[in-house]
C-alpha cells in the first residue's frame, strides 16, 4: 500500500493580498477534507477546516476545547509540522499562511529540509494583490524573487482592475515568473482541488459525524440567504459558490492511463521537458523494470519532482495513471509526450510481472538497472 504522505502548502503573499481571505475559502470549500493551519507568527492550530473558518489570521482562535493565543518563531515549525502529521490527527493537508513580510522561500527550505516522514512539499502559492500590485513592488521591490521562486501565482482581486490592466500584469508576471501558472481570483476564489485533493465523498459520509461548517454553507445556499447575489457577502451563507463554475477555466486537467509500462529515461525527459503552465502532475508509473517493479508515486509541483515506491495491492492492476493540472497546456501534446514514453515504443513484446520479481516478459534493449537511475534521484521509500 502506498505511503500516505500530508502536502504542506505554503501561502504567501504581501499584507492585504487576501491569502486570508483565500485560506477561509479553502476551509469552507474543503470537500470534507481536514486541513491543518499554520499561522506564521501566531500559532500551529489544528482543526476540522470548516468550523473555524473566517477565524484564521487571527492572534486568538477559539476552538471547542479553548483559545490558543501563542506567538511562535519560525522555527518551532518542525514541531508544528509533526503535531499536526500525526496519524491521530486524520490531516489531510497543511497550510502554512505566511506573515506578510516573511520570505516564503525559507519556509520552503525548511519543509523540505525536514526529516518528517509522514509530509510532502505542497507548492509554493504567491497571492498578489491585482490593484496594488505596481504600489507593492515599489515598497517591496523583493516581490519579484517571491513571484520567481513561486509555484502558482494567485492573482487576487482581479475585479478591481478592467481588462487592459489585467492583460498589462499578465505579461510582467510572465516575465518575472516565466513558465508558472497564473490563476486570476476574486475574493481569494480558487478551485481547492488546485492545490490539494479533496477527501472521496464515501469517506466524508462514513459513520455518524457532527454537522460541519461546510454543511450548514450549502444549506443556507440551496435555501436562500437573504443576501445580495452581486457581492461576495462574507457571512458564510454561500453565494460565493455561485461563482464555482468560473474557478475551473482558469486551469484544465488532463488524464493519462497505459497499461504498458513506461520507459523510465524517456519519462524521465518528458518531466525535464514538461511546458510552461503545467503546475501539477500527480498519479502512478509503472515502469516494469527487473527489479524495480513497484508502484511509484509521483507528485510534482512546479519544479519540485517526488517520487515514492511502494508494493501493489494483491488485486491492483499494473498500469500508470497520471492526472496534469495547468493554465494554457496543450492537453494533445501532453498526451502524445507520455504515449512516446510507453515501452512499446521501444519493441516490447510484453510487460508481464505480478509483482516484483515476476517474469516481466520482454524487455527493451536499453531498459536495465541504469536506465532507472534518473528515477531514483527523486524516489524515497
Amino acid at each position: 500500500m502506498t505511503k500516505r504522505q500530508i502536502p504542506v502548502i505554503v501561502l504567501a503573499g504581501f499584507l492585504g493580498s487576501g491569502k486570508t481571505t483565500l485560506l477561509n475559502h479553502l476551509l469552507t470549500h474543503s470537500g470534507g477534507s481536514r486541513i491543518g493551519v499554520v499561522v506564521n507568527d501566531f500559532g500551529s492550530i489544528e482543526i476540522d477546516a470548516m468550523s473555524v473558518a473566517g477565524q484564521v489570521g487571527s492572534s486568538m482562535v477559539s476552538l471547542g476545547n479553548g483559545c490558543l493565543c501563542c506567538a511562535v518563531d519560525t522555527s518551532d515549525l518542525d514541531a508544528f509540522l509533526d503535531r499536526l502529521s500525526r496519524p491521530a490527527a486524520r490531516i489531510d493537508v497543511i497550510v502554512i499562511e505566511a506573515s506578510g513580510l516573511a520570505e516564503p522561500q525559507e519556509l520552503v527550505r525548511m519543509i523540505l529540509a525536514s526529516d518528517n516522514t509522514e509530509i510532502m512539499y505542497g507548492g509554493l502559492v504567491e497571492v498578489v494583490d491585482a490593484a496594488e500590485f505596481g504600489r507593492t513592488r515599489v515598497r517591496h521591490p523583493e516581490l519579484d524573487r517571491h513571484l520567481g521562486v513561486a509555484d502558482l501565482v494567485v492573482l487576487n482581486k482581479t475585479d478591481r482592475i478592467g481588462e487592459a490592466e489585467r492583460e498589462e500584469l499578465a505579461g510582467v508576471l510572465a516575465e518575472l515568473a516565466p513558465g508558472t501558472p497564473v490563476v486570476a481570483a476574486s475574493y481569494g476564489r480558487v478551485d481547492p482541488e488546485l492545490l490539494f485533493d479533496r477527501r472521496p465523498r464515501e469517506e466524508r459520509l462514513e459513520g455518524i459525524r457532527q454537522l460541519s461548517f461546510e454543511d450548514l454553507v450549502r444549506d443556507g445556499h440551496e435555501h436562500g440567504c437573504g443576501h445580495d447575489s452581486g457581492h461576495g457577502c462574507g457571512h458564510g451563507c454561500g453565494h460565493d459558490q455561485g461563482h464555482e463554475g468560473h474557478l475551473h477555466a482558469a486551469y484544465e486537467s488532463v488524464e493519462f492511463v497505459s497499461e504498458e509500462p513506461l520507459h523510465p529515461r524517456r519519462f524521465m525527459e518528458f518531466l525535464d521537458r514538461r511546458p510552461e503552465g503545467l503546475y501539477r502532475i500527480k498519479g502512478f508509473v509503472y515502469f516494469g523494470v527487473p527489479g524495480h517493479r513497484q508502484k511509484f508515486a509521483l507528485h510534482a509541483v512546479g519544479d519540485f519532482l517526488r517520487m515514492h515506491r511502494s508494493a501493489w495491492g494483491r488485486s491492483e492492476a499494473r498500469v500508470t495513471q497520471l492526472v496534469m493540472i495547468g493554465s494554457g497546456i496543450d492537453g494533445g501534446a501532453l498526451r502524445e509526450g507520455l504515449e512516446g514514453c510507453r515501452w512499446g515504443g521501444g519493441g516490447v513484446s510484453g510487460a508481464g510481472g505480478a509483482g516484483d520479481g515476476g517474469d516481466g516478459g520482454g524487455v527493451d534493449v536499453d531498459v536495465d538497472e541504469r536506465s532507472m537511475w534518473g528515477v531514483l534521484r527523486y524516489t524515497q521509500g
